[in-house]
């Protein structure tokens, strides 16, 4: 055999041994995942997902405003470029509209400053009036004056709350310095993130290769803006009318300084499920403290619950639409998990954040496949 018909079938031999491997490896990568496979997946999944949350958590004193910030900046910037139609440069007008937010924001916390600090300052008195008002109430039932015979009595249950509330409002007091200090972070990002907002946009979308992951995000930061405007504008007015119909219940129903009762409601709205139950508590104990009859006390609480829990199910669904509805639980789980890591900014941008997610989802889940008729 000459040197030619042994490399022959050398290389034959190669190309089989080739074979033979690729064919084990598509075996082996066809083989389906036994459940040990899986649990290693899946722990991964759930120590990186841990690991971002222990980050964040962490972070929250950047992260936070950064992110309230983004989210305010999407809708200002949106607005800017409706403004464009008019002349204005959008980078003016996201700026202006910046200046606007900005000093209503601070009107807001002015209107709202006096009416806390006077709350913070009478909290023993008011806490001791409303259980002085609800123990009578409690006391007509049986099963009240059992709780009360077996606790620590209704005296001794009054002392405890009055002793309580001084380090409760005195805890809130002591977050005032890093609230300031996360306001002009919030301040400084949104008005950077307005001025490099074109450019931002530029660079996410070239940071992709291919022609396909270029529309892909041209696509999904269009939904985002689209989908955070129209919910911010829709709501607004939505809230802003529930507060002036709040502002009508206090007014009728006796209650003090009703405009203040408005503003609570209209800011409280933007935190689903936990601000209507945080409002309705307020005008309950309000109510307590104002009437002594049972049935005027709890008229302006029931009013409201009412009318919020209308506009919720019948005015808000038939304005977004089914664009917008998103699982109930979802949204509880988003506020619970985000009221716990960032505080009150977080229960507010739960939605948002929520409503973020969604649209990236949408947009990036696989359309279904089109049905083929038969024939």
């Amino acid at each position: 055999m000459d040197a030619k018909s042994v490399a022959a079938v050398r290389s034959r031999k190669r190309n089989a041994e080739k074979e033979i491997a690729l064919a084990e490896a598509t075996k082996a990568a066809a083989r389906k995942r036994d459940g040990m496979d899986l649990l290693v997946a899946w722990s991964i999944v759930g120590l990186f997902v841990v690991a971002c949350s222990a980050a964040v958590y962490a972070m929250a004193a950047i992260l936070m405003p950064i992110a309230f910030a983004i989210v305010v900046g999407i809708v200002l910037g949106r607005a800017a470029d409706e403004l464009a139609r008019f002349g204005l440069p959008p980078i003016l007008g996201g700026l202006l509209l910046a200046l606007f937010f900005v000093l209503g924001l601070s009107s807001l916390v002015n209107a709202l400053l006096g009416p806390i600090t006077e709350v913070a300052r009478e909290a023993p008195r008011l806490a001791e009036g409303v259980v002085e008002r609800v123990l009578p109430f409690i006391e007509r039932f049986e099963w009240g004056r059992i709780a009360l015979a077996r606790s620590i009595g209704a005296d001794a249950f009054a002392d405890v709350i009055v002793k309580n509330a001084g380090p409760l409002f005195g805890a809130v007091a002591a977050s005032v310095t890093p609230a300031l200090i996360q306001t002009l972070i919030f301040l400084a990002a949104l008005v950077l993130f307005l001025l490099g907002r074109v450019q931002l946009r530029s660079t996410i979308i070239l940071a992709f290769p291919s022609r396909e992951g270029r529309l892909s995000a041209i696509r999904i930061m269009n939904a985002l803006e689209d989908g955070l405007t129209r919910y911010f504008s829709t709501a607004s007015l939505i809230y802003l009318a529930l507060g002036a119909l709040t502002m009508m219940i206090a007014l009728v129903g006796g209650l003090p300084m009703p405009p203040l009762w408005g503003l609570f409601a209209f800011v409280s709205s933007f935190i689903p499920y936990l601000g209507v139950t945080f409002m309705t508590l307020s005008l309950l104990v309000g109510g307590l403290m104002t009437h002594d009859a049972l049935v005027v006390a709890l008229a302006p609480a029931t009013a409201f619950f009412l009318i919020h829990l209308a506009m919720e199910n019948l005015v808000v669904p038939a304005i977004l639409g089914q664009r917008f509805k998103v699982n109930p639980f979802l949204i509880f789980v988003a506020i619970l998990f985000w009221t716990w890591m960032w505080g009150a900014v977080g229960a507010i941008l739960a939605m948002p954040l929520s409503l973020i997610a969604m649209t990236i989802f949408e947009q990036l889940r696989a359309p279904p496949p089109e049905p083929q008729l038969p024939g």
